[in-house]
């Protein structure tokens, strides 16, 4: 039996320092540290799952914070399927330069059907006490107003943040036109929880 295979780039993108590079590393190769060093340029890391018939590489383009400036965004952006925005509980800035990341992905990258690609908005450190559930009926909103596919509380350093790349699966499928929803899982969970 021949498997599929499927290549998937995913961006992660946000400010500088809102933990974007934790949460790649703790989903792709299950570490945290406090030592990290910030992002210059793009940086990459890639995921492989392994479905019934399938293979999924998912690429994940690791952007650094202060690029949405810079005139590379485009060229990093390109051929992405999917992308999580990523902002700091504790650091309302992160929080108020989301729209302008969602403004500045949407101007630059479109699918071939002429829609915004699947982005979703993740939450980070809210091991940190200040986590959002309370303000739940506000994100939901939030995220409808501005074109997201859905939020997540997450943190890197003490949640298995696989459990937040669920999002993507029938989103990419359903989005990209690519027609195959129904023969993969809905999920981009590899769970080693």
């Amino acid at each position: 039996i021949l498997r599929k295979e499927h290549l998937y780039k995913v961006l992660v993108i946000g400010d500088l320092g809102v933990g974007k590079t934790s949460i790649i590393r703790r989903y792709v190769h299950q570490t945290y540290s406090t030592n990290y060093r910030a992002t210059i340029g793009v940086d990459f890391a890639l995921k492989v799952l392994n479905w019934d018939s399938a293979t999924v590489r998912l690429q994940l383009w690791d952007i650094a914070g202060q690029e949405r400036f810079g005139n590379m965004t485009r060229v990093y952006y390109r051929e992405a399927m999917g992308a999580f925005i990523v902002f700091d509980v504790t650091r309302s800035t992160s929080f108020e330069a989301v729209i302008k990341w969602k403004e500045d992905l949407d101007s630059k990258l479109m699918l071939t059907n002429g829609q915004s690609i699947a982005t979703v908005l993740l939450a980070n450190k809210c091991d940190q006490g200040r986590e959002l559930t309370n303000n739940g009926i506000k994100m939901d909103q939030f995220c409808k107003d501005h074109g997201f596919i859905g939020w997540f509380e997450t943190s890197a350093k003490v949640r298995p943040v696989a459990k937040v790349f669920f999002f993507a699966n029938n989103s990419l499928y359903n989005k990209s036109n690519l027609g195959e929803s129904s023969s993969v899982k809905t999920t981009f969970i590899d769970d080693y929880v």
